[in-house]
């Protein structure tokens, strides 16, 4: 998968990233914005582990947000499973100096676009901190809708706090342009 934007192209994360993944990453303002597991500080290490792991994924579902040849962002989807395999969660994180050029929201886009268009899915959710309006943002801007804020559902930082969550359906994602 490879997608060719405006802004950005988004493909596999691949072997060479590891440089460029590590100056983007390693930024606390990104990191407390994310789970947990993604490290901080962010290594060489970290940068091969992930690398490696994105690259054994099937289907392939973690991919790196491009800007001049660099991999400065990354962005990917967990498909649920049992009662739930028709409903997949995106993620996405940006390096701070591509902060406010949209290259997010239409990363965010053309990912959700291409996996309606792959998989076998009704919708599509992304649960935010409630500290994050950006991200909300580029939801929002995205095409997806506001559906619920499950309170006191998430800890950062030993702050307990609301999880928002945003999400498309397929014919919402169509109707948009998604």
């Amino acid at each position: 998968m490879e997608l060719k934007l405006k802004t950005c192209t988004v493909r596999p994360w691949r072997r060479g990233d590891e440089e460029s993944l590590v100056a983007n990453a390693d930024n606390y303002r990104i990191w407390r914005n994310v789970r947990d597991k993604f490290p901080h500080p962010y290594t060489i290490e970290n940068a091969r582990d992930w690398i490696g792991l994105a690259g054994q994924e099937m289907p392939p579902s973690n991919f790196a947000i491009v800007v001049d040849w660099q991999a400065v962002g990354g962005i990917g989807l967990i498909f649920r499973d049992d009662i739930n395999r028709c409903r997949a969660e995106i993620g996405y994180w940006l390096g701070e100096a591509y902060w406010g050029r949209g290259i997010v929201t239409e990363a965010v886009r053309a990912v959700t676009s291409w996996a309606f268009a792959n998989y076998d899915l009704a919708s599509i959710y992304a649960g935010v901190l409630e500290w994050n309006p950006a991200s909300m943002r580029v939801l929002e801007k995205a095409g997806y809708k506001f559906e619920a804020r499950l309170r006191k559902a998430m800890i950062k930082e030993g702050v307990v706090m609301d999880e928002l969550i945003y999400s498309v359906t397929r014919e919402e994602a169509e109707f948009y342009g998604g």
